[in-house]
């Protein structure tokens, strides 16, 4: 099964790619629309500042393509953010899959709060869907993330920090995920397992 792991000078791709590997996937890493449109499934990885990627994909009309894409997508952390609507990071239009908003971690309590999000936490009201069967009991998944995607008729799982937030997201073909997989253990790994059996 060919992956394209979309680039977009985005940190932390490479622990995504060898994860996927891992599961008996071929997965590169490309900004070349032909291979992504060609591609069984895409991924959307990454963590870095949300108005500089949205600039790198409308550079080279990735913006546009993401839009098109048909196949299984999944965005992960910066690329759950970058699917929704409009981020609060340095007040960023982004591409709108999810017509949601992503706002600031806000601690009311700096004393048992602190942003960034940092750590494991459990993933909580999971809805039915292919993504997340057969996830282990009371699924832990690891975070490192100072925005969050409210609470919407799209959010397949929640996680509470702060206030609960969206922890994955499902709209037709695409699915994005806050934490990261690649570092979340045996729930990651069975999260890409059935992202890729989708």
């Amino acid at each position: 099964m060919k992956v394209a792991v979309i680039k977009y000078n985005s940190g932390n791709v490479k622990s995504v790619l060898y994860a996927l590997e891992r599961l008996g996937a071929e997965a590169e890493l490309t900004d070349d629309p032909q291979k992504i449109r060609a591609a069984d499934r895409v991924v959307f990885p990454g963590q870095g500042e949300a108005k500089t990627a949205m600039e790198y994909l409308k550079e080279r009309k990735l913006d546009q393509l993401i839009k098109e894409l048909k196949q299984p997508f999944l965005g992960v952390c910066l690329g759950l953010q970058l699917l929704c609507e409009h981020s609060e990071e340095n007040n960023t239009d982004c591409l709108g899959i999810f017509p949601v908003k992503v706002k600031r971690f806000v601690p009311e309590n700096t004393q048992e709060f602190k942003v960034p999000h940092v750590g494991w936490n459990e993933l909580e009201n999971l809805a039915d869907d292919p993504l997340v069967r057969d996830l282990p009991e009371n699924p832990f998944v690891y975070y490192v993330h100072s925005y969050y995607a409210e609470l919407s008729e799209y959010t397949l799982a929640t996680t509470h920090y702060i206030h609960d937030f969206s922890a994955i997201l499902h709209r037709d073909n695409y699915w994005a995920i806050q934490a990261h997989p690649e570092k979340s253990s045996l729930t990651g790994e069975k999260l890409l397992s059935n992202f890729l059996n989708l």
